[in-house]
């Protein structure tokens, strides 16, 4: 009997190469090599930042009835009126605001006036308002009584100055990084313009428009309103 070739340990590929009674070698042709595919999942992320666009209302007028406002539901919050001055300095109109202070720093400045406003001081601002809204109400006195009003709404966002009869107690000092980081192509504006914080004029304090309005507007319609 023929013996069959050995073969070494560890080379176990020469077994295949070893003709065999019956069977026929045929020479290599190729190899076939398959690329393994790995899927992967690829997430593209979007950013949910919402922008916001600011309608804000500046000027200056004078500041009336400081209180604190209780509502049914919700935290209580500072309020104030202020009459704010419109139109030519020879013949001036009033614009009244019916404002909730928002801000522990314009929270501070208007609680300071509190005692001066009581006094019945003229005790003038320069302010910046945000959020305007209406609100209707019904006189329910004085020769407008039984008809319909509209009151202006705002938040007190910012005090840049406070005078009180006249003399300034009080001017916002101006931001550094405000102006330094301003395009230099476009122009600065200040919060309040600087001629109306330097030589703003002293009309007459509307009294009776606004103690009309204070009396004809409920109190809780407006601690409800905001």
């Amino acid at each position: 009997m023929r013996e069959r070739p050995s073969v070494l340990d560890g080379d176990a590929t020469k077994l295949f190469h070893q003709p065999t009674r019956g069977f026929h070698t045929f020479p290599a042709l190729g190899r076939v090599c398959l690329r393994l595919i790995v899927p992967r999942r690829f997430t593209m992320t979007t950013s949910n930042e919402k922008s916001y666009f600011d309608l804000h209302i500046t000027g200056l007028g004078y500041l009336n009835r400081i209180r604190e406002v209780k509502p049914k539901k919700g935290d209580a919050f500072l309020a104030c009126d202020i009459a704010a001055l419109n139109g030519p300095s020879d013949d001036v109109s009033y614009v009244r605001f019916d404002t909730r202070v928002s801000g522990s720093e314009a929270q501070h400045l208007v609680r300071r006036c509190i005692q001066a406003v009581d006094a019945e001081k003229k005790v003038m601002i320069g302010f910046r308002l945000g959020d305007l809204w209406t609100d209707t109400f019904t006189y329910s006195k004085g020769k407008r009584a039984g008809e319909q009003g509209v009151s202006l709404k705002a938040r007190l966002l910012f005090v840049s100055w406070i005078k009180v009869d006249g003399k300034l107690v009080y001017k916002a000092e101006p931001k550094p990084t405000e102006t330094d980081e301003r395009d230099p192509e476009v122009p600065v504006t200040s919060d309040a313009p600087a001629a109306q914080q330097a030589s703003a004029p002293e009309p007459s304090r509307p009294v009776a428009d606004a103690a009309d309005d204070a009396a004809d507007a409920p109190a809780l319609a407006v601690a409800e309103s905001f």
